[in-house]
């Protein structure tokens, strides 16, 4: 049981040179080893060879034995190696030179002649100071879920490990087989010699005073053991049996009592926080001294935490009549089959809910009639809930899913009115109320609580308190549930004011009834499922108002404005349009594209602020399996965000998975609780779910961006000014109350979300759309496509009819889309999905949208074809205004794609550039009038037709100019002509636009 590691420490650490040395033989040197007398027999010439460099030791001579500083030890000493291991890490390396190593003696620990219970009080000390130095003790506690700050001290944890008798007399002298004997006695020690509870966690059962020890149970901490060997120890029978009651302070503080098959699962208890439970001996070890503890602190609960198994089954069923008779409730705490308190609460995290919902859900097994919730207050709170929810009908809560009114229910900590009514029923006034204190009068006294909200456990209550008559007054900090800190409290308290104990103790008690009430009721709401967000009639009136509004679209981006976002009007609808389709069965997926500082963080934040709380998750990165493992229903319906597109690269192919099947399963590996066996357990997340990213890739996921819209940010110098003018503004007093605004209006986003129902929406037009099909990828591209129209009319539903239909006996309700709804859906996707089916991310696109305007015009100037206009990229930054790092990047990217034709001239080999014959005819203009070809509402049989020229001639569109050239053909005539051609750098002041 001695970790290697601690061996290999001592054979390094310790010089055998100086343990030889310590034995009076002198060494001297020969080359790298030294030589000496060996001490082990009668030696004449020098056989010892001693090698510092190795640290280790061989005997030439009769001896013919060697080996590290342990076996120097164990020959020396003629002991054993594991006492050799103990006499050695008793030594410090600085000594052992001066002194030879002895074997360590336990220095008056247990001393001849003492009483029994001495004894046994005495090598439980000795175990808990073992334990506390044991690497291989604490991480079993640990791996059992019991590392708790305060458990080792508190309980007196020990460990077993064999070195109790190293720190004993010889068992060859008189008081060495004295104290073994009266060991043996006890039970620490068997006939054959060995410790009884050897390599055991060891917990002792002690008195009520906690100064007696009265029985020690023992837990084998490896597995690898003997078969046959017992896991479970005790101390050996006595004849009246098992002596003791586990934890017996919390029989006072507590009518509740968690009794437990094991002192494992009662330590599982008490580390969460659980603090009113014991253990009984195994199955059938509860024994008439835990029935009396019950009886005589008149314990009206009983909670059986035995194990799910047949034989605690069988146990409880046989205990619940007894306790039933004596008046106690009985309840069966049900764990999984197969599982104890400790795998249920090691297997479902975290297990401080975990094990306060399994005793919430215990079942009534005997006594007083059956009831559903063992909980003092849980009638009581109920009716005080029922007085609160006599409010007006105009001020009732909506629930935004039914659209019905909902009852008012109280929130922790209970209403001012209930807590007044409970506080005069008790003669306790309350005059003061907030978030960190309560404020009580009774007679010429005032209390003064803080700290209760922190209380979030049945078994605890502590508080500050703080009680004044007069000018005179106490303070303190104190656990209320703990009787000597109370009346530690009281004492105190009444010296201080001059009073008598029994009023301050009688106003402590009222005060710990009443807070009772108030911890119970914190911890109702906390373990409560979600409740739908409660609106109130006055904002349901003024979000139903926004929604119906005929200028919806318009305010939506006037309120981005608010918000601080300019520009992007597309970027915009389409984000907020995205964020509403979570309501449907195939939301859209978002991911913004930009370089770095461009704004792209910025512009998913304000459409993720327009999102109720409720509604959407953000992380900054996720780990592959990380949503595999979240709850079933805790995505579905919800925006999920992530902050880079790089930071969810682990968890791409669950994310691509989620947007297309809408469903994620996992099988993963664990051990069934039954059998204990390996079995394949499913986990399953349930979408759908609209997802969100950022990136300033310019090659992303081509899988992803498959399942999403690409919004591009405008990089342009007219945007980047609007964003100056922006931020100066809002330092102006415009600016700062514009600000103040800002909350109102994203409050009154959220409730207009929360009153979109998801309801179904139903196409009149989709038989007369049309849709260009020339790639694979346009089958998801008119998914987004028809996904976009569902969102615009799902957005409208209060300005539409809804209408109802039957089928098979189940009423479908829905909205229609209109015509209008198609027009907008064409309008935003001529730039975004008009990009994506072109293969070019967003900004390369804008950027070589550009460059054909500019060539165009410079091609009629010079009058010479436009591909043999050329530039290199630093009048393309000059042009464009663009920085030099995002031009570079998609300047590279239309050189991959062979849409720029690139050429080396002038001094230095300079690059310049033309563009390639045909590009232009494979390319449609950025315009937010500008349908797509194929995309619309159109007469059927017609086909839609591109335009030749937009409504703004701002944008130029080149004339188709002929197919691409094919391999080995030029777009150019010769060298010379580009050159000729070559379009000079702007002057000073000029930019492109």
């Amino acid at each position: 049981m001695i970790p290697a590691a601690e061996l290999e420490a001592l054979k390094r650490d310790i010089s055998i040179r100086r343990l030889v040395e310590s034995r009076s033989v002198k060494l001297r040197g020969r080359g790298d080893n030294l030589m000496g007398l060996c001490p082990f027999h009668d030696d004449k010439e020098p056989s010892l060879v001693v090698s510092p460099k190795k640290n280790v030791w061989h005997c030439l001579g009769a001896c013919k034995t060697g080996g590290s500083v342990i076996d120097w030890v164990m020959k020396a000493e003629g002991v054993s190696f594991r006492l050799a291991v103990e006499m050695l890490k008793k030594q410090s390396p600085s000594l052992v030179a001066k002194t030879p190593v002895t074997a360590p003696k336990l220095e008056a620990v247990i001393e001849p002649d003492e009483p029994d219970a001495v004894v046994l009080g005495r090598v439980v000390s000795f175990y808990h100071q073992t334990l506390k130095e044991s690497p291989e003790g604490l991480s079993y506690l640990e791996k059992r879920g019991l590392m708790h700050p305060e458990v080792v001290d508190r309980f007196r944890l020990g460990l077993a490990n064999r070195t109790l008798g190293y720190r004993l007399p010889l068992k060859n002298r008189h008081a060495g087989a004295s104290l073994r004997g009266q060991l043996e006695r006890i039970g620490i020690y068997r006939e054959s010699g060995h410790e009884h509870l050897c390599g055991s966690l060891v917990i002792p059962v002690l008195a009520e005073d906690g100064t007696e020890v009265l029985e020690l149970y023992g837990r084998k901490i490896r597995d690898n053991l003997r078969k046959g060997t017992p896991l479970h120890l005790y101390l050996p029978r006595r004849p009246d049996g098992r002596r003791g009651v586990f934890n017996h302070v919390a029989f006072s503080a507590s009518k509740d009592m968690i009794v437990c098959e094991s002192l494992i699962d009662a330590l599982t208890f008490w580390c969460a926080g659980l603090r009113h439970v014991t253990a009984a001996y195994g199955v059938e070890g509860f024994t008439n001294e835990h029935l009396s503890a019950l009886v005589s602190h008149k314990t009206e609960r009983v909670l059986i935490a035995y194990d799910r198994d047949e034989a605690g089954n069988r146990a409880a069923e046989a205990l619940a009549p007894q306790l039933a008779k004596l008046g106690m409730q009985v309840f069966r705490v049900m764990f999984p089959k197969g599982m104890d308190a400790n795998a249920y609460a090691l297997s479902v995290q975290p297990k401080e809910k975990s094990l306060e919902l399994a005793l919430r859900g215990a079942i009534w097994m005997a006594g007083k009639g059956p009831v559903s919730v063992p909980a003092t207050v849980e009638a009581a709170a109920a009716e005080a809930v029922a007085a609160e929810t006599a409010a007006a009908e105009a001020e009732a809560p909506f629930d935004p899913e039914t659209g019905e009114v909902l009852p008012q229910t109280a929130s922790p900590p209970l209403p001012s009115s209930s807590l007044a009514a409970s506080s005069s029923a008790s003669g306790l006034t309350l005059v003061g109320k907030s978030e960190h204190e309560l404020r009580f009068v009774i007679e010429d006294r005032s209390w003064r609580v803080r700290g209760l909200s922190k209380n979030t456990s049945y078994e605890s209550m502590k508080v500050g308190l703080f009680v004044s008559a007069g000018a005179r007054f106490f303070v303190d900090t104190v656990e209320l549930y703990l009787a000597r800190q109370r009346q530690a409290f009281v004492k105190q308290a009444a010296v201080e004011l001059g009073m008598d104990e029994r009023i301050i103790a009688s106003d402590v008690g009222k005060l710990v009834l009443l807070l009772e009430d108030l911890v119970h009721a914190h911890i109702t709401e906390t373990l409560a499922p979600e409740r739908p967000v409660q609106i109130s009639a006055e904002d349901q009136a003024s979000a139903l108002s926004f929604l119906r509004d005929p200028r919806l679209l318009d305010r939506i981006l006037e309120d981005f404005e608010t918000a601080g976002v300019v520009g992007e009007e597309s970027n915009k609808l389409v984000g907020y349009l995205a964020a509403v389709s979570r309501k449907l069965d195939s939301p859209l997926a978002v991911v913004i594209q930009s370089s770095s500082a461009a704004g792209k963080s910025s512009l998913m934040e304000a459409i993720l602020r327009f999102v109720p709380e409720e509604a959407r998750i953000q992380y900054s990165a996720m780990t592959g399996q990380s949503l595999f493992y979240m709850g079933e229903h805790d995505l579905r319906h919800k925006v999920l965000a992530i902050a880079e597109e790089e930071g969810a690269e682990h968890a791409a192919y669950a994310l691509k998975l989620l947007q297309s099947e809408g469903t994620l399963t996992i099988a993963s590996t664990g051990k069934d609780p039954l059998t204990g066996r390996l079995v394949t357990h499913q986990y399953r997340v349930s979408g759908p779910v609209s997802l969100f990213m950022t990136t300033t890739a310019v090659e992303v996921d081509e899988e992803l961006l498959n399942r999403c819209l690409v919004l591009g940010v405008d990089e342009g110098p007219a945007q980047t000014e609007a964003i100056f003018e922006r931020q100066r503004h809002a330092e102006t007093l415009e600016g700062l109350l514009a600000k103040k605004r800002r909350d109102k209006v994203i409050a009154l986003h959220h409730n207009a979300q929360r009153l979109l129902e998801p309801l179904s929406v139903v196409n009149p037009l989709a038989a007369q759309l049309r849709f260009s099909g020339h790639t694979t990828r346009s089958r998801r591209d008119h998914a987004k496509y028809l996904t976009l129209i569902r969102s615009i009319a799902l957005l409208h539903q209060h300005q539409r009819l809804v209408k109802t239909v039957e089928h098979e006996g189940a009423a479908i309700r829905y909205v229609e889309v209109t015509a209008r709804d198609v027009e907008l859906a064409d309008r935003l996707l001529s730039e975004v999905l008009g990009s994506a089916s072109e293969e070019l991310p967003p900004q390369t696109k804008k950027l070589l949208l550009h460059m054909e305007a500019w060539v165009k015009r410079e091609s009629q100037r010079l009058n010479v074809p436009p591909s043999e206009v050329r530039f290199s990229r630093r009048e393309l930054r000059a042009w464009t205004g663009w920085g030099h790092s995002a031009l570079k990047k998609h300047v590279l990217r239309l050189e991959e794609l062979e849409l720029l034709d690139v050429a080396s001239s002038g001094v230095g080999r300079k690059k310049t550039y033309a563009l390639a014959a045909g590009t232009t005819s494979n390319l449609a203009p950025l315009h937010p009038n500008w349908t797509p070809p194929g995309h619309g509402v159109v007469t059927p049989g017609a086909r839609p037709v591109f335009p030749s020229e937009p409504a703004d001639s701002g944008d130029w569109v080149a004339p188709n100019t002929g197919a691409r050239p094919g391999p080995g053909q030029k777009s150019a005539s010769n060298t010379q002509t580009r050159r000729s051609a070559r379009v000079p750098a702007p002057k000073n002041g000029q930019a492109f636009a």
